[in-house]
């Protein structure tokens, strides 16, 4: 059964652009190496650019942990965790109740 978290937090205004960065470079390694991880979207707020919530879709509770014990998961966490403004990343997961694909 697919898993579907998204994670919610906010930066400090001096660390948008590094965060952003690694961002980017975060989701190019899932894209090549996380074949479980169905989805994976950034996104920065544009009235508030410090803003960041990410969407992700796992395909199982597997591809989850594959996904969270990795090494680069811990080197992002690294290069945001020091930017973190107003309190950690709050991570929620959903059910799907309906979609257009």
């Amino acid at each position: 059964m697919p898993i579907y978290t998204i994670a919610e937090y906010r930066v400090k205004p001096s660390g948008v652009d590094k965060v952003s960065r690694a961002i980017e470079e975060f989701v190019t390694y899932v894209r090549a190496n996380e074949p479980g991880t169905r989805v994976y979207a950034a996104w920065r707020q544009q009235d508030d650019p410090a803003r960041f919530v990410h969407f992700f879709i796992f395909e199982d509770k597997a591809a989850h942990s594959i996904h969270a014990n990795s090494a680069e998961v811990k080197r992002f966490e690294d290069a945001y965790r020091p930017e973190l403004d107003g309190g950690g990343v709050v991570f929620t997961d959903y059910e799907l109740v309906a979609a257009k694909p």
